[in-house]
């Protein structure tokens, strides 16, 4: 009994308490409809462009046909894969994931060694995984049969995959797992791994998403749903597809479909100075609720609830928010409620909060679209650039809401709200500061 009772103590007192370190963001990488890197991305988000068009990677009977490719992604001129490779990993979120974190981790300057290597854990979100891999496993089943079904399938299929491939070819060592949070996916990601990080379980965290849903089944079931836009011949976008995400606009119809990955590099206060890195942001608080509402439809209360307790987190004040990285979606029903909800937050105060969304100009990257987001809110602290909310004809409805529409503002910016809600009813926001 004696040693029972030692043990428990030596337990007890092994037990890491919260150390309360600082978290701070480091680096980024995205690829996104604008671009295959940030930089591509960056250039082209402050020039206000769009990155839609009619879909290539498939054939689609649907009017949902336009999408957000990544327009300049070839898998086999990486450095780091040969057509073996990409032949096997037949899910395309799996070296989507492993280009964005070698991007990320070179944009920070982290070479991983072996001090690096065991404290780096990998937190890659994603809301609906390997499903272009299971799709040519059943094309490969009926057609070719059971034996020419890839073993490597169901490691397609992992949810961590891509976290651990992105080991394999980075080498760090700690955890690495994948919060499926759907559309709030990789806001959850950062959100975790802030978390870690402040509590002493590691230093280092590459936290995002990603997605590639451009599959004829998601297109189809994404419209048959009413959520993605249904360009028709009288629509603006018929003839241009840039005009077809229009988040807050008088005409918004449903988002546009996209593929993407983005990742954040978070690390400790500590280890930044010990290794010479360059904070881009701190992470300063983070909120997160579930409806028990609806899988699709959002739900005022706990949204607003995530709102505030991000704020209260921050150990702000709703005054001190300066700018609103919207969810902003372009459905009518999700953007009015996410405006009903700043209101209720923020008061009177809104009316004088930049609020824009940046899927104005990416469409809805699903799993990744948060942590794309927050790469983009960064930087236009950084630089002092809000994006715009591009396709923007005036919506009575918001009439007091400052959507920064159609062309980027220059203007300081040091506080960020960045809101996220997914399917099944999961919301998650985080704030950044810029330093």
């Amino acid at each position: 009994m004696q040693f029972l009772h030692h043990l428990a103590q030596n337990r007890i007192k092994n037990m890491k308490a919260p150390q309360n370190r600082r978290v701070f963001v480091v680096g980024y990488g995205t690829a996104t409809p604008l671009g295959s890197t940030f930089e591509k991305t960056w250039k082209r988000a402050v020039k206000g462009e769009a990155g839609f068009r009619k879909v290539t990677r498939c054939k689609v009977e649907s009017a949902c046909d336009v999408v957000g490719e990544i327009p300049d992604w070839y898998p086999l001129e990486l450095d780091f894969t040969d057509a073996k490779e990409v032949y096997n990993w037949n899910a395309a979120f799996v070296i989507l994931t492993m280009a964005v974190c070698k991007e990320a981790l070179e944009h920070a300057g982290i070479v991983v060694d072996a001090q690096i290597a065991p404290r780096m854990a990998c937190l890659i979100g994603s809301a609906l995984n390997g499903s272009d891999a299971f799709r040519i496993a059943v094309h490969d089943l009926e057609h070719r049969g059971p034996l020419r079904v890839s073993p490597y399938l169901l490691p397609n299929l992992c949810a961590n995959l891509p976290s651990g491939k992105a080991g394999m070819l980075l080498k760090f060592t700690g955890p690495i797992f994948s919060p499926q949070g759907a559309c709030a996916s990789s806001n959850h990601a950062m959100g975790i791994g802030a978390r870690l990080i402040r509590d002493g379980d590691c230093d280092f965290v590459l936290a995002g998403g990603a997605d590639t849903p451009i599959l004829p089944e998601l297109i189809h079931g994404f419209a048959n749903m009413n959520a993605t836009v249904k360009v028709h011949p009288k629509d603006r976008a018929y003839d241009n597809p840039a005009l077809a995400s229009r988040p807050f606009s008088a005409d918004r119809k449903g988002f546009v479909l996209s593929e993407g990955a983005g990742v954040v590099v978070l690390a400790a206060d500590d280890v930044i100075k010990t290794y010479g890195l360059k904070p881009r942001a701190e992470v300063l608080g983070i909120g997160w609720t579930s409806d028990a509402h609806h899988y699709t439809s959002p739900n005022m209360p706990t949204i607003i609830r995530a709102i505030r307790e991000t704020i209260a987190d921050a150990e702000l004040q709703p005054e001190d928010i300066q700018y609103i990285n919207a969810h902003g979606t372009s459905t009518p029903k999700g953007d009015s409620t996410e405006i009903k909800c700043l209101r209720e937050v923020f008061g009177r105060q809104i009316e004088k909060i930049p609020v824009s969304s940046n899927k104005s100009q990416l469409g809805h990257t699903l799993g990744a679209t948060a942590a794309i987001e927050a790469a983009l809110t960064i930087e236009g602290m950084r630089k002092g650039i809000i994006l715009p909310t591009i396709n923007h004809i005036p919506d009575p409805e918001f009439s007091d809401i400052d959507v920064v529409p159609n062309e980027a503002r220059k203007k300081k910016c040091e506080i960020a709200l960045s809101n996220a809600f997914g399917f099944g009813g999961t919301n998650c926001c985080v704030i950044f500061r810029g330093v």
